[in-house]
């Protein structure tokens, strides 16, 4: 199987997207189709994540990723030149609007009384790295992650707000300081449900919150002020949110936002069987937060 899936993705970007090449697409190499695949599957430059050669050291999850992106790219569901364009954004190469829609700077914070979000910070790495230790925070993911797996979150995280124009901001509390993160995520993936067979059209609004601040309804105020600023700022018309059937807090959180739960689906990530491939999958569109503000 890894044989195969490896031969896959060298037949599409060595033979299949260039042979395809339309005189509008604007790359027709190879290395050039890897690149954007590569970046966009792992949001970031991807040679700070995996070791060249890609199609020999990708984890094959994600090396399944960035093939259903080039067939997305093959079919007409995602438009390559705005794949590239987020590909150079990642780089730092691109300047001006972002590469879905324009989008105005994101201000320095959000806040409600006490609670705040914020960008991320250098020294958020350790506090990061220790929520992500916590197997309970960590239950309803695929496991814990390192040190070093953590530091490469956060600058996907970052990363998000100079590509994307929103992402994932820090939670912090006045008696608590870094408590974990809330925010939209552009889902760049293909995913099994109505409107993510389209990569990057999907918004997803997620959390992490650490144990010592739940049940304090944070993640409800944190995920109120962030859809506040992806609705209103980023101009978004509609977010998802989903998780694992079993995590019922969150889609308790889900719920109280106003979310309408659609469906169910087999997460992708996840193996046939595995405990946590049966994902909830609720949706809210933008005029839930105009009603709020009596737009």
């Amino acid at each position: 199987m890894p044989e195969a899936e490896r031969g896959r993705w060298r037949d599409l970007v060595e033979q299949r997207l260039p042979r395809a090449a339309r005189a509008d697409w604007p790359v027709r190499l190879d290395h050039c189709f890897a690149r954007i695949l590569l970046d966009n599957t792992c949001g970031a430059p991807w040679r700070e994540q995996v070791a060249a050669p890609a199609w020999a050291n990708l984890p094959l999850d994600r090396l399944a990723t960035a093939i259903e992106l080039g067939e997305a790219v093959l079919d007409g569901r995602v438009d390559l030149a705005r794949l590239n364009r987020r590909s150079l954004a990642l780089r730092g190469k691109l300047r001006g609007a972002t590469p879905f829609a324009p989008i105005a700077p994101p201000p320095d914070g959000l806040r409600d009384g006490d609670l705040v979000l914020r960008p991320w910070r250098p020294e958020d790495a350790a506090a990061l790295a220790a929520l992500n230790a916590d197997p309970e925070v960590m239950r309803f993911y695929e496991g814990t992650l390192d040190a070093a797996a953590s530091r490469s979150e956060m600058r996907a995280f970052t990363r998000r707000f100079a590509v994307d124009g929103f992402g994932p901001w820090v939670v912090e509390t006045g008696d608590a300081g870094f408590v974990g993160f809330v925010g939209g995520a552009r889902v760049m993936r293909v995913m099994p449900f109505a409107g993510g067979e389209r990569p990057g059209e999907i918004v997803e609004l997620a959390w992490r919150l650490a144990r010592p601040v739940w049940g304090r309804g944070l993640a409800t105020r944190a995920a109120r002020l962030a859809l506040a600023d992806l609705f209103g700022r980023s101009g978004l018309r509609s977010v998802v949110a989903f998780t694992a059937e079993a995590n019922r807090a969150s889609c308790r959180v889900m719920e109280r936002l106003g979310m309408d739960a659609v469906g169910r689906f087999a997460h992708p990530a996840l193996p046939p069987g595995h405990p946590l491939q049966a994902h909830l999958l609720y949706r809210l569109a933008a005029t839930f937060e105009s009603e709020r503000s009596g737009a």
